[in-house]
């Protein structure tokens, strides 16, 4: 099998890698295996921040609407149920932003969801779809 050098690509592949942990901390910038590792590390990091940034931001929309809606004497469920009720089908990004910029329009939003009646299934009772079953007669004991 012939010998393979790989001058140039290994070459590249470190220069590549280097350039990503500029900034990092002593040899994590400087010596190949242990940028490697930094790189991996922040690279995994990075993964997770942005599904988190997501559950974060939603969070944060969540907050701001109940703090709005409390403004008008309702709380975030009843808000939210309301607007579906109503059929509006702003989503909370957009209402944050208008809970922030415009809070006449917020307060008309809010008027239409305490104004609709929110429909509730209420769940049957427990066993009610099951026939009753009979009640065995116990035994007089001593008799």
């Amino acid at each position: 099998m012939p010998r393979v050098k790989r001058g140039n690509v290994r070459r590249a592949k470190r220069k590549k890698l280097l350039s990503r942990a500029k900034g990092f901390y002593q040899t994590k910038s400087k010596l190949y295996r242990s940028a490697k590792e930094s790189v991996d590390t922040a690279l995994k990091y990075a993964f997770v921040g942005r599904r988190n940034k997501k559950r974060d931001f939603r969070r944060l929309w969540i907050q701001r609407i109940n703090a709005a809606a409390r403004e008008h004497g309702l709380t975030y469920g009843q808000f939210m149920a309301g607007l579906k009720a109503s059929g509006s089908t702003l989503d909370r990004k957009s209402l944050s932003e208008l809970a922030i910029a415009s809070p006449a329009a917020f307060a008309r939003l809010a008027k239409t969801a305490a104004e609709a009646k929110p429909i509730v299934a209420k769940r049957p009772a427990r066993g009610a779809d099951k026939p009753a079953r009979p009640v065995k007669a116990k035994a007089e004991a001593g008799a």
